[in-house]
């Protein structure tokens, strides 16, 4: 069959989504993947045929940082997501039509998620959502959209459906403009909540609650196994010098006080072995003691495995890599459903508390290291890291495809309300 999948968000939203491309090619499926420009390395280094959406997401999130820590209210949130989008929906419409025209179905993710299903619909092709993050309402847990406070458990499933509400009516009004300007389609009050969901999640990370409907899928994580990589020659001297590593890398976040942050980070490590990965977060400057090693961007699968602790920000990829990996974390959340995964990883034993990057002290990071590195931590992490080496997440997920594609007149996108 031949698809498009279409995403926009930061490397670790496109990551996984490039992962599926390549085993749905690989199960012998024609498929072309459209992200941010910034984010497609991935694509590249998988051979999975791609196209840039318009749009500076490097640019966005440093706007939205700025936005997100004068306010941290859900609305500030929604609108802060909604300005990415809404700049760039007529735009990611146009650009998702040229390249799905001709296809049997359309994979959306992302902020783009609501401009791919648009194109579906005019075109009368199947649509699935993919997912690294529970989109569907429970009652079992809030949405991991909300700010990190205690939610009463009978208010649950109602938070799915209030930041699914101002969500959309954030995005709803370009939304609706470039369906009509773009697609010559009708407006739609609501938005869509009726086809396939498949989540590139670990059902030992986050069980499949009870009550989601039978077309959500808990996959497990898409992640394409590494393959013709060689590590660097200093990489590998410094793995061989001495005790395994701390990594520590904050992925594509951006926008948060580098010097303090690091500061607090090199006071607590106190002199032990440690490797950074700068990400986008301009740190690359920064004058690093000698025990640290700065290193590109490296498999998570062959680098986590080596390293005896993962200090990272608590994206959906990082959170699934570092704990199938069979390590311990510490994770200081800084936006999104970063605080979601932290608590996951609390819940299961394999993290401490998590703490806000933007209230961390070195001595409080410390005391986090320790707690770790303790025995217990150490055991639960491997335990959790061998249940998930038996899940195969791309291979559940592209028999999903290929069933649901079976039966594609129950799920093509529709006009609606």
């Amino acid at each position: 069959m031949k698809m498009a999948a279409v995403t926009f968000g930061t490397e670790g939203d496109t990551r996984p989504i490039a992962g599926l491309c390549r085993a749905l090619k690989d199960a012998g499926h024609d498929v072309t993947l459209l992200a941010a420009k910034d984010t497609l390395r991935s694509a590249e280094k998988l051979d999975v045929p791609h196209a840039a959406l318009a749009g500076d997401i490097r640019g966005a999130l440093l706007a939205m940082a700025a936005i997100v820590s004068a306010n941290t209210s859900l609305n500030a949130h929604a609108q802060a997501l909604a300005r990415i989008a809404n700049d760039n929906a007529a735009a990611w419409m146009r650009e998702t039509l040229s390249v799905t025209t001709g296809c049997d179905a359309l994979i959306g993710a992302g902020l783009a998620a609501f401009a791919g299903i648009s194109v579906a619909e005019k075109l009368g092709i199947p649509v699935i959502g993919a997912g690294m993050f529970p989109l569907n309402p429970t009652a079992e847990f809030p949405s991991p959209l909300l700010p990190p406070w205690k939610t009463p458990g009978w208010l649950n499933r109602f938070s799915h459906h209030l930041v699914v509400h101002m969500l959309w009516r954030a995005f709803r009004k370009a939304t609706n403009e470039a369906r009509a300007t773009v697609l010559s389609l009708p407006a739609r009050r609501k938005p869509w909540t009726n086809h396939p969901m498949l989540y590139g999640i670990s059902p030992s990370l986050l069980p499949k609650p009870a009550d989601w409907p039978s077309n959500a899928y808990m996959c497990g994580q898409w992640v394409h196994p590494v393959s013709n990589w060689e590590p660097p020659r200093r990489l590998n001297e410094f793995l061989a010098a001495g005790d395994a590593p701390i990594y520590i890398g904050f992925g594509s976040m951006v926008g948060f006080d580098r010097n303090a942050l690091f500061d607090s980070i090199i006071a607590a490590v106190n002199g032990r072995r440690a490797l950074f990965y700068p990400g986008w977060s301009g740190i690359q400057g920064l004058q690093l003691p000698n025990n640290f090693l700065v290193i590109d961007d490296t498999p998570h699968d062959w680098l986590f495995p080596r390293t005896s602790l993962v200090m990272h920000h608590g994206g959906s990829g990082t959170t699934h890599s570092a704990a199938r990996s069979g390590i311990p974390s510490i994770v200081l959340p800084f936006a999104g459903d970063q605080a979601f995964w932290a608590e996951r990883l609390r819940i299961l034993g394999v993290a401490p508390e998590f703490t806000s990057v933007r209230q961390i002290s070195a001595t409080a990071l410390a005391r986090a290291m320790d707690i770790a590195q303790s025995t217990p931590m150490r055991s639960r992490a491997a335990a959790l890291g061998e249940r998930m080496h038996t899940e195969d997440g791309l291979a559940s997920a592209v028999n999903t495809i290929e069933v649901l594609l079976r039966g594609e007149a129950k799920f093509v996108a529709s006009g609606g309300p």
